[in-house]
């Protein structure tokens, strides 16, 4: 069964950084993302990366401030955010894609998320 494992959420100040990693249960997808939800919000996409070619992809609010990157040996994806603000508050969830195409555009597995708060 594919598991997708979240850790490195936590309390941050306005400002601060956070690695959020996602560990894989050792099976090869197309793509990996992360998408954020924040409470009365719809969930919406952060950043991506394909597995083999490592292309990597940014909603606008990340890019500049987050890097995503991936160790396909270790299975294991991770997204460094910098300059965390109040409203990257959310919960973050890791998610996998096995089908191709536009990275992301469907989703096959879900993590089970991890809560980032930032304080101002």
């Amino acid at each position: 069964q594919v598991q997708l494992v979240e850790s490195g959420g936590g309390l941050v100040q306005a400002g601060g950084s956070l690695r959020l990693s996602c560990a894989t249960s050792g099976r090869t997808f197309y793509a990996m993302g992360w998408f954020r939800q924040a409470p009365g919000k719809e969930r919406e996409f952060v950043a991506g990366i394909t597995w083999s070619g490592g292309s990597t992809y940014y909603a606008d609010s990340a890019e500049g401030r987050c890097t995503i990157s991936r160790d396909n040996a270790k299975n294991t994806v991770w997204l460094q955010m910098n300059n965390l603000k109040p409203e990257d508050t959310a919960v973050y969830y890791c998610a996998a894609d096995l089908s191709g195409g536009v990275p992301l555009l469907m989703i096959d597995y879900w993590g089970q998320g991890t809560q980032v708060t930032v304080s101002s």
